[in-house]
């Protein structure tokens, strides 16, 4: 685990107008001696692309770097023949403006028409066909339950041997190299009954099967910072029924020096501030932590006061009471270019 030494960055600013703007800034963003540093990045997805078209991007000094998602189908065209080539041009590029890369690894999707496991996980039976639909379930309707999308199967000791060995061949080339990598959320939709459960599939074995792959990553990346998403799990609902799952999660983080995080920045709601909030401040002071801002989180409203949340809110909120290490701020408009570069540049400068 890297280690992570606290500093203050001072704002120096001249006149009168300034010092008062200065400090304005300093009560929002709630900034004091103690904090954490905290590392800000870019999420642009499997957008890649903008990482080179950004300018927002690359003239923002207080952006460090980038963080980009690759699938796994992309990175394994074909059984044990890989192609890194997107990350090594995308690292390279960064590298070359002063910035970093964070490798978001993708073996989940939110669309029912796209599966990002190879091809061949699909069409060799020993796989079981490599990945499982997900479901949106209303009101525990599950006989009418809609297709959400795509899972690797995490849980499946043939597709995970086939994982790990991806794992390590990126660790050859990266570890060291890149800031870190990420894994997908936890969260997962397959039901409560069984009915949709798919071969092999138990909330226990999903639990497990976190921590084996959490094992894997920080054995193949021992240098770099690595940190699982772990927002919601399968078979538990902490606020009402917590049965321990994201809590195992938590501590098999703690004790193999994996990070913790989540998407979603979402101060107000009820869903992350009973599950995984409260387990991210437990383990803050122990490991990395990274909190992804994505689309719709700009715009979430202070129940209290109807009000839209402000860039130094959902600043103040990560820094004082997650503790991250990591925030990779989407680039949802017009919030990315109108609110949050406009603010830290001045923070920053």
């Amino acid at each position: 685990m890297k280690t992570h030494v606290a500093r203050l960055t001072l704002i120096t600013l001249g006149g009168i107008g300034k010092i008062v703007w200065g400090a304005l800034l300093i009560s929002l963003c709630g900034v004091h001696v103690s904090a954490k540093p905290v590392h800000h990045y870019v999420f642009f997805g499997q957008d890649r692309e903008k990482i080179k078209t950004d300018a927002g991007f690359l003239g923002t000094e207080v952006f460090e770097g980038a963080q980009v998602a690759y699938s796994w189908r992309q990175l394994e065209p074909q059984k044990d023949q890989y192609d890194f080539s997107a990350i090594r041009d995308d690292f390279a590029f960064l590298t070359s403006k002063g910035k970093k890369l964070f490798i978001q690894l993708q073996d989940v999707t939110f669309s029912p028409s796209r599966i990002n496991v190879p091809l061949y996980l699909l069409n060799e039976p020993r796989y079981n066909g490599g990945a499982d639909k997900q479901y949106r379930v209303k009101d525990h309707d599950e006989e009418h339950a809609v297709v959400d999308g795509w899972m690797m199967r995490r849980w499946d000791p043939a597709v995970q041997e086939r994982f790990h060995k991806l794992l390590f061949a990126l660790g050859k080339q990266f570890d060291g190299r890149i800031e870190g990598i990420n894994f997908a959320e936890t969260s997962g939709g397959f039901g409560e009954s069984g009915r949709l459960f798919p071969k092999g599939f138990s909330f226990e074995t999903y639990r497990d099967a976190i921590i084996t792959n959490m094992r894997a990553l920080r054995q193949a990346f021992p240098k770099s910072v690595v940190i699982q998403y772990a927002n919601f799990m399968p078979g538990e609902w902490r606020s009402t029924e917590d049965k321990g799952y994201l809590r195992a999660v938590y501590k098999a983080a703690q004790e193999l020096e994996v990070g913790v995080g989540g998407p979603d920045l979402l101060p107000y709601r009820p869903a992350q501030l009973k599950s995984s909030y409260p387990l991210i401040r437990e383990v803050a002071d122990t490991v990395p932590v990274g909190i992804a801002v994505q689309d719709g989180n700009y715009g979430d409203r202070d129940p209290k006061t109807e009000k839209p949340i402000t860039i130094p809110e959902l600043l103040k909120f990560a820094t004082e009471d997650l503790k991250v290490n990591y925030i990779f701020w989407c680039t949802e408009e017009p919030y990315y270019s109108e609110q949050l570069i406009p603010f830290l540049r001045r923070i920053k400068a």
